[in-house]
């Protein structure tokens, strides 16, 4: 490619220049500050020997001739101390061709491989021309058309992984000028444009090829989006059928629509297409419209749309978009009933979205408003994005419907566990043929007697206390940030407030280092937010002040407004052993239910934890035996183990270095237990049984008796039990597990500080064998693993 422009299918013809960049140099250079003034001349001086850089080029020779000094006036957009760090690119737009770049972007383009080829995922060509003519209209005819969306480049890296990238135009240093052979455009053009967005023919004639100037070049700021989950509020809005019959449910999607399109005076409806009668049904729910449907209950598609809307919506699966309800009934005199429809409705643009899968048609997003042509076949692209999370709802939606049985269930109780689903089918099944017969239907109770309970947690240790340092460590440097600030401010204005600030600033900081409380983070939180806050929002006016405010106010999360960095580390952290840790245990349980069907629930807590029920009443046929529940007992006991060596196989992949303790509660009496409907769990039946519940909760807190030594320990296993028999079979399964090298040889037993209303508990405790690596023979103790690992 010898010139910019060849091959290019665009309205523009790019030129490559940096005036506008060097006009701002120009106002620099007369600056009070002597280094900037001297920067600032420094490279207008280089600009100058080349008047080429200032007046445009598209010959692609002139950029490596004059490297040196393009490098030079774009020395200060491309800081050297953030080149690193950042991802940046300068280039033209729409273009492959990229002039300058950080060292970052250029590492990101290294790792994806010689046969890579970068371009925009999300933007096919015809969008390129279009999109750039929405840049003119804005740009030289003040026609501003809401066609922003985020664009992403697709890079893989290293491993071949996906990685998208979110990509931010800086177009402050463009001209676009037009040519002699460029048309005027008027009202009437841009009208006939905006019912027209997929007509790229229309859009080259109003726009010719090479028809406006483009000089300049962009910056492109780019960020690693692959974790980020796009429009998130209204995926969360979708999920869960709770969610949606809750009477503020369309009053937030509303909400959300309007944020997403950046339009304030629109309504969201829906309609259900029936295939099998060929008719449009109204949604039932709190707040659901059709604005299609209007008063109807339902109505035939031949009655509800034209011909051309038909074939768009229901053949097509395309956007159906109005920008002007009434001028199109003018035009169909009145013919098409959709328009006749939308404006007995005083509805002035519409879009219609089809919700559709590879099976069809299943329903009509409709979002209409009362102002003409803010809605139109333009911005209705923005649904792009969003309507995956639509059609994913509305076939959960119908799967749901499908099955009575199941939504009953649903709907009076919750996700029911395998093993014992059958009794809540049994239920159900009474539940309709009550419903039949007339009787006033109920749920009866679901309860199983005679069951042996097992129960095991894998704790994160000390994580109060590493929390803690957490939250001390960000709102210390936050404070010393906001100090630095008002420290400055003080030589600046001499303000007695100021002092106050400081003074209270100190306090917090001496606090956090000698006494952090429980109410400490509030309080510092709620002094930056009523008193800091504003005062830092003043500051932003000063000028020597306003790059370090802006600063500060880059490092809070938006969120939860406040410095998130070390919090974000922890909280990362837990999430992650959580999700392994509850990972490793749903797949072992797999091979547990294969052995013989029980009970299994986990929880996720400061780690992980699970309860198991096993007993004849859950397996409904008559199969039981206690080598059934022993069998349990040391697959429990193996699986901790297993988890414990996982866990501390990936600790160095944690952003927080955090141990786990691991204990079994053992309980040797059948006990009962029935499901709560309305906490939608199961719990213990009986005043005795209700004694398990209480070790349950309080024994991974007690001491050894005499000692003020916890009973659970990093690098052990901890039994608790109170029978002798209890005793005698788990120490079996340990002299088991130490000849497989699961176990240490270091056995002890000791006995528990009683609880409150429990006493003569008792644990065995034994050391957990470690592996440093998947196929490492060699054994280690939790000391020796650390020293390996450090190693």
């Amino acid at each position: 490619m010898k010139d910019i422009n060849d091959n290019l299918e665009s309205p523009f013809k790019l030129l490559v220049s940096f005036n506008k960049l060097l006009k701002h140099y120009e106002a620099l250079s007369e600056s009070d500050d002597e280094f900037i003034a001297a920067k600032a001349k420094r490279v207008l001086k280089t600009a100058d020997a080349f008047p080429v850089l200032r007046e445009g080029f598209s010959d692609v020779s002139i950029l490596k001739e004059r490297e040196k000094e393009i490098g030079i006036i774009l020395q200060d957009s491309f800081s050297p101390v953030l080149s690193k760090n950042e991802i940046k690119t300068a280039s033209v737009p729409f273009h492959n061709l990229i002039f300058n770049s950080s060292d970052r972007f250029k590492s990101i383009i290294q790792e994806a491989g010689d046969g890579f080829e970068l371009k925009i995922k999300n933007m096919p060509e015809d969008d390129k021309y279009i999109v750039a003519c929405a840049i003119i209209l804005a740009f030289c005819y003040g026609y501003h058309l809401n066609f922003k969306r985020p664009f992403y480049y697709e890079i893989p890296d290293t491993k071949g992984i996906m990685q998208f990238y979110k990509i931010l135009y800086n177009a402050d240093f463009t001209e676009i000028v037009p040519t002699k052979n460029a048309p005027k455009i008027t009202q009437n053009d841009f009208d006939e444009l905006l019912d027209n967005f997929d007509n790229i023919e229309l859009w080259k004639t109003k726009f010719p090829k090479d028809s406006y100037t483009f000089k300049g070049f962009v910056i492109s700021n780019i960020f690693n989006v692959t974790d980020d989950q796009s429009i998130s509020n209204i995926k969360t809005t979708l999920i869960g059928e709770e969610k949606r019959q809750n009477e503020g449910f369309m009053d937030d999607f509303h909400e959300i629509f309007r944020s997403l399109l950046g339009l304030k005076n629109i309504k969201v409806g829906f309609s259900i297409y029936n295939e099998e009668d060929g008719q449009f049904e109204r949604v039932y729910g709190a707040g659901m419209n059709s604005y299609l449907l209007n008063d109807s209950q339902s109505n035939s598609c031949s009655r509800t749309l034209c011909s051309r809307s038909y074939k768009t919506l229901l053949k097509d699966k395309k956007f159906y978009s109005i920008s002007d309800v009434d001028k199109f009934y003018e035009l169909s005199k009145g013919k098409a009933p959709q328009y006749k429809t939308l404006k007995d409705q005083n509805i002035k643009s519409a879009i219609l979205a089809p919700i559709a899968n590879e099976k069809g048609l299943m329903g009509i997003l409709e979002i209409v408003s009362e102002e003409p042509k803010i809605l139109n076949s333009i911005n209705a692209n923005k649904l792009n994005d969003v309507m995956p999370f639509i059609v994913s709802a509305v076939e959960r939606s119908k799967n749901e419907e499908e099955n009575l049985i199941e939504a009953i269930i649903q709907t009076e109780c919750t996700s029911i566990h395998p093993s014992v689903h059958w009794r809540f089918e049994k239920e159900a099944k009474n539940f309709i043929k009550d419903q039949l017969n007339g009787v006033e239907p109920s749920f009866n109770k679901i309860a199983f007697e005679n069951i042996y309970p097992l129960y095991g947690q894998i704790d994160i240790k000390g994580s109060s206390e590493a929390r803690n340092s957490a939250t001390r460590k960000d709102l210390s440097i936050q404070l010393n940030a906001i100090k630095s600030i008002i420290e400055n401010a003080l030589q600046i204005e001499k303000l007695p407030i100021y002092e106050q600030f400081l003074y209270q600033i100190n306090n917090y900081l001496e606090g956090l280092e000698v006494h952090f409380q429980v109410d400490s983070e509030q309080q510092i939180s709620a002094f930056i937010k009523q008193d800091i806050d504003p005062i830092l929002n003043h500051l932003r006016g000063v000028d020597a002040l306003q790059e370090d405010v802006q600063s500060y106010f880059n490092s809070i999360d938006d969120k939860i407004e406040v410095l998130y960095h070390h919090r974000k580390d922890y909280d990362n952290t837990i999430a992650l052993i959580n999700k392994e840790m509850a990972a490793l245990l749903d797949k072992k349980q797999v091979e547990a239910q294969a052995m013989y069907p029980h009970y299994f629930e986990r929880f996720k807590t400061d780690g992980v934890e699970h309860n198991m029920y096993i007993g004849e009443s859950i397996t409904k046929e008559d199969s039981f035996n206690p080598i059934y529940l022993y069998n349990l007992r040391l697959w429990q006991l193996q699986v901790m183990v297993e988890m414990e060596n996982a866990f501390y196989l990936m600790q160095s992949e944690f952003p927080v270095k955090l141990d786990v303790a691991s204990m079994i509660l053992v309980f040797n009496q059948p006990l009962s237990i029935s499901f709560r409907m309305d906490e939608k769990q199961f719990d213990v039946d009986g005043t005795y049984n209700a004694r398990y519940e209480i070790v349950k909760k309080r024994v991974d807190k007690a001491y050894i008796k005499g000692t003020t030594e916890r009973v659970t320990q990093k690098g052990k296993i901890s039994i608790v039990y109170s029978q002798k028999q209890d005793e005698i079979e788990y120490m079996r399964y340990i002299k088991f597990l130490q000849s497989k090298k699961y176990l240490d040889d270091d056995m002890e037993i000791v006995e528990l500080q009683d609880l409150q209303a429990v006493t003569g508990l008792k644990a065995i405790r034994v050391s957990v064998l470690y592996h440093k690596e998947n196929n490492d023979k060699d054994f280690y103790t939790y000391d020796d693993l650390m020293k390996e690992i450090k190693a």
